[in-house]
Formats: C-alpha cells, sequence, structure tokens
C-alpha cells in the first residue's frame, strides 16, 4: 500500500549513516518506484556503497518541480537512546527514530505523493535523493553535474528539510576549511628552542576569534536569521604526541557561514593573511614555520525572493498547513543542497519539510504524525 507511514518505518530501518552508505535504502526506493512504473536513475559513488537517485513523471520537457531530499543521517554514537534508533516507535502520536525529522519524514511523504500523481500529471515532477548530505552536499553535485548535461532545467525546486511546514527561501553558505600547523619538536625540557605548533594553532584560533568579533560588531546583517551574521566556528585542534615533546604538528578544523551580502572568499582571505604573517614572523627563527589552510568542503548560501511567481502555491499552501499568516518566508540557521540547485539552473529555491530541527541530530529523534499528515496534504496539493 502507498502509505507514507509505512515507508517512513521501512526508511528508518535503514542505518544510513553518512560513513556507512546508503546503498541499501536507495536500492529499495528504486525497486519501489520500479514496481509502481517509475523509472529511476542511480548515480553511485566510485566504491558503489552509496548513490543518488533521480526519476521523473508527467508530462515531457526540461520544467517541472524537483522535490529534493537526502537519505543519509548523522551517527548515533555515544547518544542515550531509549529505544533502538533504527526501529521506529510511536508513542503520543510522536514517531520516534534516527532520521524521522532529518528528513526521511519528508522522504517518506515525498514518495506517497510521486507514486499516487504519476498518472495524473501534465507537467513534470522530479524527485531528487541524495547521500552524503551531512557531511558537506556530497552527492548531489554529480546528479546535478549530469543533469544540466543532460539539458535538464526544472521551474523550481523544493528541498524537503524540516521547517515545521514554514517556507523558507534563505539558508547561510559554509566553507569547511582545516589548517596544518607545522614547527619545530624538541624536548619540553628545552621548549624555547622549539617551534610549538599548538601554540601555532592557538594563535590562528585566535586571529579566528577576533575576526568573528569583527564581524559581530561590523559585518553585514541579516535580519531574517537567528544569528543575523555571518560567523567563524573552530570546531576540531588536534596536535602532539606526548606531553615532554614540544609538537610539530597541529591541525585545526574551522567554519565559516556567511550571509548573502559577506563573500566568503573575502573572509578566507583574511584568514589566510593572518597565517602569513604568523609564518613571516616566525620564519627568521624558525625556517619551516608554515601554517597550510585546505578547504575541506563548501556549499553556496541560497537566496531566494519570496515573490518568484514559481513559488506562490507553496506559500499558499505552506501558510495554511505550517499555521502561519502569510508573513514574509523565513531563512533557516542550517545548510541545504537548495544553493547548489540554484547555481546549477538559475531557478528559485524553496525549502519547507515536516519535522523541526530541534529535534534533529539527538537522541530520541521524532516528527509528530500531524507534521507528516501537514506534509502529505501540501505535496498532494502541490502535486494535484
Amino acid at each position: 500500500m502507498v502509505n507514507a507511514f509505512n515507508f517512513l518505518e521501512k526508511l528508518v530501518s535503514f542505518p544510513s549513516v553518512s560513513r556507512s552508505g546508503n546503498r541499501m535504502l536507495i536500492d529499495w526506493v528504486f525497486d519501489l518506484l520500479k514496481e509502481h512504473g517509475i523509472d529511476a536513475t542511480l548515480y553511485p559513488n566510485p566504491s558503489g556503497d552509496r548513490a543518488s537517485l533521480f526519476a521523473s513523471i508527467g508530462g515531457g520537457g526540461p520544467g517541472g518541480l524537483v522535490l529534493s531530499g537526502h537519505t543519509d543521517v548523522v551517527p548515533v554514537d555515544g547518544q542515550d537512546w531509549t529505544s533502538d534508533p533504527f526501529v521506529l516507535r510511536e508513542t503520543n502520536d510522536l514517531l520516534f527514530g534516527r532520521g524521522t525529522a532529518d528528513m526521511k519524514g519528508f522522504v517518506a511523504c515525498a514518495l506517497e505523493a510521486f507514486i499516487n500523481a504519476k498518472d495524473q500529471l501534465s507537467a513534470p515532477v522530479h524527485l531528487a535523493l541524495s547521500y552524503d548530505e551531512e557531511i558537506g552536499c556530497v552527492g548531489v553535485r554529480p546528479m546535478l553535474d549530469d543533469l544540466k548535461k543532460r539539458g535538464l532545467r526544472p521551474d523550481w525546486v523544493l528541498v524537503g528539510e524540516p521547517t515545521s511546514m514554514k517556507m523558507a527561501t534563505g539558508h547561510k553558505g559554509k566553507v569547511a576549511g582545516q589548517a596544518t600547523c607545522c614547527g619545530f619538536p624538541t624536548h619540553s625540557a628545552l621548549a624555547p628552542q622549539g617551534l610549538n605548533a599548538i601554540h601555532m594553532a592557538a594563535d590562528f584560533l585566535g586571529d579566528i576569534r577576533d575576526l568573528q568579533s569583527e564581524l559581530e560588531k561590523e559585518g553585514h546583517r541579516d535580519p531574517a536569521y537567528d544569528i543575523p551574521y555571518s560567523t567563524l566556528h573552530a570546531g576540531l585542534i588536534r596536535g602532539g604526541t606526548a606531553l615532554n615533546i614540544v609538537p610539530q604538528n597541529c591541525v585545526l578544523d574551522f567554519e565559516i557561514r556567511n550571509v548573502a551580502s559577506d563573500n566568503p572568499d573575502q573572509i578566507l582571505g583574511r584568514l589566510i593573511d593572518a597565517a602569513r604573517r604568523q609564518e613571516t614572523n616566525l620564519r627568521d627563527k624558525f625556517p619551516q614555520a608554515a601554517i597550510t589552510i585546505d578547504i575541506l568542503n563548501d556549499y553556496p548560501g541560497l537566496e531566494t525572493s519570496s515573490d518568484a511567481p514559481e513559488l506562490a502555491k507553496l506559500k499558499a499552501l505552506a501558510a495554511g498547513v505550517g499555521g502561519t499568516d502569510g508573513a514574509d518566508p523565513m531563512k533557516v540557521a542550517f545548510g541545504t543542497e537548495g544553493g547548489l540547485f540554484c547555481d546549477t539552473f538559475d531557478v528559485p529555491v524553496a525549502v519547507c519539510g515536516p519535522g523541526s530541527m530541534d529535534q534533529g541530530h539527538k537522541p530520541d529523534e521524532f516528527i509528530a504524525r500531524a507534521q507528516m499528515e501537514a506534509c502529505r496534504s501540501m505535496l498532494a496539493r502541490l502535486l494535484g
């Protein structure tokens, strides 16, 4: 039976953590669509343990709507779950399980609406499911490159990340960087004769914090965001081998999340300049001093006009099921593949889906049954 709740139960049962791959899940979706007479194309990664999927229904032509979602989830390691995170459990109309909110709830609703609409459409509708979104929108990129080469240009895109069924038209861009600091090792009893790479990383961290303070006080602002300015953040630092050795190497991972009016390349350039200054100050005494900055991943922000005519129907439907009063669409703090769709096809992109990111990435993640019902209703009318 075509039912979003049955689909959600099956989707949650696949432990599609980004590091482990999503191939079992995506093969199940491929077979499900085939059972209903819908052909799909898979985009596997080189090792074949994960894949994206793209399918189309409705009339011919390059336009139409894309329903986009990711199928990977974050790990459950170290989290205190009260039940098996990969077995859907319902209590008091709340559906618990890893990925229920982020974002298998939407994927389940999209599959139901997509299958039900396959014989009712005059305009095309497309389904795009990707892998490794949680680690930087990795899996959607090869799929988008191929679709562009094939001449697809949708009219607009709906990304179903959890927004409590409220419509969003923007999110910040992100750059994930890594600074590798190289010093000069020696015995800790002779510490001043060495160059401590951890100390170098600490000084570079100070540059990150100084730039963050400057952006907070003087940078561009967008009041639609909870944090209305661009942010910098250091998330990981690792270095050294033993307490009695001045460390030769230290690695610091950092990120930039920028509002649309800030250029992330310019922010990154400020950090690169700070690294070069530190090298210059150290190399008279330590010629081997170096700070290398590599980009691990990045994706563009999303900035869609709320007045885009393609979004009018979604805006009206979201205002109904999302409990809004027709106010301007919001912007979300988290990133999505929406910016990549916009950059690839130059079309309007909206973010709207069931559940709340407040429940995402946490133990006992859940989505309310009412949110699923609201999404089912919205998609049925959107595709009807």
